[in-house]
């Protein structure tokens, strides 16, 4: 049973890709990289972007920074957090619930104002006080459900700032990473320029918000200048950037929204663009040939159904979660998508501090599967239906009409009768926060939205506690299990590592047992790029740095 990709047919995609992407004069005497994003449209730019990690990973890491980065310097080891634009942090030894973090001197936004304690304030105030005049809750979404516990800030002087939480929480530093800072000052001049028959205070507030988005500043690497929703976004070199070390050495990134695989391929194979995400893994062995660089390194990074645990969903009952995790032979898909994923034993593998060693074993058992099945109620006269959530593309979704109606097929072995409910990605990623009850979800028993799994909250916790219900977080499903709350507790107000290494092995193994999800792959992040880009370091991460990269002159 295998889905085949359809060919790469380069006479249709060609109009498609020219159409998307000019050359100017003026770039011929630059070095530009162009990226063919999976993403519809463009990833906000105002400092906090959408379109999931994608977003983080080409408009938040380029043009911002945050209090604590992710190290993107190595290939055979995990990304871990670094300082950034705070050079050390530490929580109260009397007070579990503050955290002192010393800036790092010197530091400036891209319109020259100075990075300081007052920033920092005022970035925090923007998704989490309501009464600041800057407040946008287009960016509470996509910030506070990532970093659930952060209350306040203070500034202590002016290269120290206090953090307060909620309760104490070991995991707040990695959280930051995705708390991106964005200049005050450039903010408030662009305030000044809206018309004063905009009278409202919250329509003045957006307006500069919109504003800021086409004239972003932040302090990062590169600095966006020409944004086109839907078409294209320009950065060019920050040649000022504070590290000096990662001063970028392209002097212009294009970014181009090209949702379908087949027409990203072509716009690779054409060179109309020099970089790809998540190529067509039929076209893997053409792109090679052809003289491009495939560039994989196992991530970690799910990609699975998360389960609906709403009245009526067939998924309440665990031995229906555990059939549908033994129905499905993961080797095959992989050869499928031409390797280009790994197998999954659980959100983490054995080996790994957090894996816990779970009872549950996810592997292909069918006759387990159907074993289970038929004690659930189930049988081939007499079938579950199911409807799952997904999206035709998007950030990290890897192929995922490929991979949905290849499970489609497997899963009918065992009495699933699915149906796929497509919508447009950032739908979907919006749903993943409103939850299962929702009118966005469609009445769907599950939904296929992949996630990051650096950090044990990004990992873990945001799907099996209450805190995280949504909308606060992404407990989609609503998965309620008083022994999942305490778990969690235990490993975040844990402090000492082995500890928390502990804690989070327990969380693990239950979570695996207990199986909210069907684990179907672990990313790889697939990119092709052509032979004219050096210096690429595709790390075990979720993001990649493009300063690192270089264009080689010459075709």
């Amino acid at each position: 049973m295998r889905t085949m990709f359809r060919p790469v047919l380069l006479a249709g995609a060609l109009a498609i890709a020219g159409a998307l992407m000019t050359t100017t004069s003026l770039m011929a005497q630059e070095k530009v990289l162009r990226i063919g994003m999976t993403a519809a449209d463009i990833p906000r730019t105002h400092g906090q972007p959408d379109q999931g990690f994608e977003g983080n990973r080409f408009t938040g890491i380029p043009m911002y920074d945050a209090l604590v980065n992710w190290d993107l310097s190595k290939t055979d080891g995990p990304s871990v957090i670094i300082p950034g634009l705070a050079l050390s942090w530490e929580v109260d030894a009397t007070d579990k619930n503050k955290w002192v973090f010393k800036l790092r001197p010197g530091v400036k936004f891209h319109d020259g104002s100075p990075f300081n304690a007052a920033a920092v304030v005022w970035n925090v105030q923007k998704v989490l006080d309501q009464n600041a005049a800057h407040f946008d809750q287009s960016q509470v979404g996509v910030t506070v459900s990532r970093m659930p516990n952060l209350l306040s800030a203070r500034a202590i002087d002016d290269l120290t700032v206090e953090l307060t939480t909620r309760n104490p929480d070991s995991f707040l530093p990695i959280n930051l990473t995705n708390l991106f800072m964005a200049s005050p000052t450039h903010w408030q001049k662009l305030l000044g320029e809206v018309p004063a028959s905009v009278t409202d205070p919250k329509a003045r507030a957006a307006a500069a918000w919109t504003a800021f988005a086409g004239n972003p500043s932040g302090t990062g690497p590169f600095r966006g200048v020409r944004l086109v929703p839907r078409e294209r976004f320009e950065m060019v070199a920050n040649k000022e950037y504070w590290d000096t070390a990662r001063r970028p050495k392209v002097d212009r990134v294009v970014l181009l929204p090209l949702p379908e695989a087949n027409a990203r391929t072509a716009a690779l194979l054409s060179g109309q663009v020099d970089w790809i995400e998540a190529p067509a893994p039929d076209a893997v062995a053409q792109i090679t040939a052809r003289g491009f660089k495939m560039y994989t390194n196992a991530q970690p990074h799910v990609w699975p159904w998360q389960f609906s645990f709403r009245e009526g969903s067939p998924f309440v009952d665990r031995r229906v979660r555990h059939a549908a995790n033994l129905c499905i032979n993961r080797d095959e898909l992989k050869s499928l998508l031409s390797g280009l994923m790994e197998v999954p034993r659980g959100t983490y593998p054995p080996g790994h501090p957090w894996w816990g060693n779970p009872t549950f074993e996810i592997k292909y058992d069918l006759a387990t599967a159907r074993r289970l099945m038929t004690e659930a109620g189930y049988s081939a006269q007499r079938p579950v239906n199911v409807k799952v959530l997904t999206s035709a593309s998007g950030s990290g979704q890897m192929q995922p009409i490929v991979m949905n109606e290849w499970l489609q097929q497997a899963l009918k072995e065992c009495f699933f009768n699915v149906e796929l409910e497509v919508a447009e990605w950032n739908a979907v990623f919006n749903n993943w926060r409103e939850g299962a009850g929702s009118p966005g979800s469609r009445g769907a028993n599950a939904t296929n939205v992949t996630f990051s799994a650096m950090d044990p909250f990004f990992g873990m916790m945001r799907f099996v506690t209450r805190q995280a219900n949504p909308p606060a977080s992404n407990n989609w499903g609503f998965f309620n299990v008083d022994e999942f709350d305490q778990l969690a507790a235990t490993a975040r107000s844990t402090f000492d590592d082995a500890g928390r290494d502990r804690a989070l092995a327990a969380l693990h193994k239950r979570i695996v047992e207990e199986a909210p999800f069907l684990w179907v792959a672990h990313d790889v992040g697939p990119r092709a790029m052509s032979a004219r880009v050096t210096g690429v370091i595709q790390p075990r991460s979720w993001f990649i740095d493009i300063t690192t990269m270089d264009i080689r002159p010459g075709s």
